[in-house]
C-alpha cells in the first residue's frame, strides 16, 4: 500500500511539474512573440520617411493601402520572409517568377518600388507594427468651437457689464445736474431772485449771422474750395489702385499653408518668374506633383487655431478644396490615374499692370536678386492673396532711387559702376542713378 501510494505522489508532483513547464514555456513564448511583435511609435516615424511618399494606410496610393497589411498577406500564405524579402529587393522578388509579387506589380501598372536594403528585419517588423495598429482617434473640432464660443460669450458678457456701468454712470450723472438745477431754482425763489426772459429782443438766425459776417463767409468758401480739391484729387488718383484687392478664386489657395507651414519656394510653382517678363499662374500639373499623394489635409497636431474655425478654415474644408482639384485636372483618386475629363480653373487675376507699363520679373528676380515678399508682402502669412503694395508709377520710383544694384560679382556691371560711380563720387549706385528713372525704361 505504502510503494502505491508514493507512486500516485510521484504521478501527481509529475503531472504539476509538466504543467507548471508548460505555462512557463507559453508565457516565455508570449513574451518572445511581443517583444518580436515591433514598436508601431517607431514604425510611424519608419512610415513617414520610407513610405508615405507612395502608399497611405487606408486608400490607394502609387502603391496599395498597408492597413493590416501583415494580416492581409498571410490569408494569401505570404509570411514575413515574404514581407522581408519583398521590401529590401522587390525586383528581385518579381525576377524570381513570384505569382502575387507579379500580380501586385501588374495590378498597380508596373511601377517598380524603391528597394530598402538598409531597414533591417526589426525596422520591418516596426512597419508592421505601425500599419497594424488601430487608427487614433480624430481630435473632436466642435469642443474646439464650443470652447470658442464660451470664451466669445464671456468677453461678450464683461463688454455687456462694462456699457451697462458706463449707462448707469451716465443716468446718475443727468439725474445730478438735474437735481442740481432744481435746487438752484429753488434758492433763488427763495431769496427773491426772478428768472425772466427779455422778450422784447429778438434772437437773430444763426445762418442769417453768419451771411452778415463777410469774413466768415470768404473764410469758408477757401475752405470748401481747398478740401474739395483735396478729396478730388485723392479721389482721382486713386483710380486704377487696388491695393488690398483680395477676390475669391474657384479653389481656395492658401499661400500661408503652402508658403509659411510647408516653407514651399515661391519660384518652385511660380519658375517662370526666374526667366520671364511674368511670373506666371502655375499649371495643375504642378499641383499635381504634390498632391498626388497628399489627398486630405491634416494640418498641425493641435488642430486648427481658433481664427481658422471661426473663419471656417477646418482640415475638412481645405480636403474639400483638393478634391476641387481632382475634379479640375481629372484624377481617378481610387484608380490613381487620369481620366482625360479636364476642366480649366477660371483664376481671378489680382496683380494687373496697365498695358503701357513694362515690368520684368527676371530682371528683378534673377539679376537684382530681390525678394518676392518686398513687393507682395509677406505671402507666407496670407490666407488668401491680396494686391499688397499699390504698384502705381510713385512706387516704383522710390524704390529705384532708394535701392542700390548689387554690382558685385557681376562682370556686365563692372565698367558701367567704375564710371558712374566716379561721376556721381559714391561707392554704391542706385537704380536711379544707373538710369532707372528714364521714361523709356518702363513706358514704350
Amino acid at each position: 500500500m505504502k510503494k502505491v501510494t508514493y507512486r500516485n505522489q510521484f504521478s501527481k508532483v509529475l503531472g504539476v511539474s509538466l504543467l507548471i513547464g508548460l505555462l512557463f514555456s507559453t508565457s516565455l513564448f508570449s513574451q518572445d512573440e511581443t517583444a518580436s511583435a515591433g514598436d508601431a511609435a517607431k514604425g510611424k516615424s519608419l512610415f513617414n520617411q520610407n513610405c508615405a511618399a507612395c502608399h497611405a494606410l487606408n486608400k490607394k496610393m502609387t502603391g496599395p493601402a498597408l492597413a493590416n497589411v501583415e494580416e492581409r498577406l498571410s490569408e494569401e500564405g505570404l509570411g514575413k520572409d515574404w514581407i522581408y524579402a519583398w521590401i529590401k529587393n522587390s525586383s528581385g522578388v518579381i525576377a524570381s517568377g513570384d505569382a502575387y509579387a507579379n500580380k501586385l506589380y501588374n495590378e498597380y501598372n508596373k511601377a517598380a518600388m524603391t528597394a530598402f536594403p538598409t531597414l533591417s528585419n526589426a525596422d520591418i517588423d516596426n512597419i508592421l507594427a505601425y500599419t497594424a495598429a488601430p487608427p487614433p482617434a480624430a481630435p473632436v473640432q466642435t469642443a474646439a468651437v464650443a470652447a470658442g464660443g464660451e470664451s466669445n460669450q464671456s468677453g461678450g458678457l464683461s463688454n455687456e457689464i462694462i456699457l451697462g456701468a458706463l449707462v448707469l454712470v451716465f443716468g446718475l450723472l443727468v439725474m445730478m445736474l438735474f437735481m442740481v438745477n432744481k435746487t438752484l431754482r429753488r434758492i433763488a425763489e427763495a431769496n427773491g431772485v426772478v428768472l425772466e426772459q427779455d422778450s422784447s429782443k429778438k434772437n437773430t438766425p444763426i445762418w442769417k449771422a453768419f451771411a452778415q459776417n463777410q469774413f466768415l463767409v470768404l473764410v469758408s468758401v477757401i475752405m470748401l474750395l481747398l478740401g474739395g480739391a483735396y478729396f478730388a484729387y485723392g479721389w482721382m488718383m486713386q483710380v486704377g489702385v487696388d491695393q488690398g484687392y483680395a477676390p475669391v478664386q474657384p479653389i481656395h489657395y492658401s499661400h500661408k499653408v503652402h508658403a509659411g507651414d510647408n516653407k514651399i519656394e515661391c519660384k518652385y510653382c511660380h519658375s517662370s518668374a526666374r526667366v520671364s517678363k511674368h511670373s506666371g499662374i502655375p499649371s495643375l500639373n504642378v499641383c499635381m506633383n504634390c498632391h498626388k499623394s497628399i489627398s486630405e489635409y491634416t494640418g498641425s497636431p493641435e488642430g486648427p487655431s481658433q481664427e481658422d474655425l471661426a473663419n471656417g478654415y477646418t482640415n475638412e474644408f481645405y480636403t474639400g478644396e483638393i478634391k476641387k482639384l481632382y475634379k479640375a485636372v481629372g484624377w481617378d483618386e481610387e484608380n490613381q490615374k487620369y481620366t482625360g475629363d479636364s476642366k480649366p480653373v477660371e483664376w481671378v487675376r489680382i496683380h494687373n499692370l496697365p498695358d503701357f507699363a513694362y515690368f520684368n520679373h527676371s530682371q528683378h528676380v534673377s539679376v537684382a536678386g530681390i525678394e518676392c515678399q518686398t513687393c507682395h508682402g509677406p505671402v507666407e502669412e496670407m490666407e488668401i492673396m491680396q494686391q499688397f503694395s499699390p504698384l502705381t508709377m510713385g512706387w516704383c520710383i522710390n524704390c529705384h532711387r532708394e535701392t542700390n544694384v548689387k554690382v558685385e560679382g557681376n562682370e556686365y556691371y563692372d565698367k558701367i559702376h567704375a564710371e558712374l560711380s566716379k561721376k556721381y563720387g559714391v561707392e554704391s549706385l542706385t537704380a536711379a542713378q544707373m538710369g532707372g528713372l528714364e521714361c523709356g525704361k518702363c513706358h514704350y
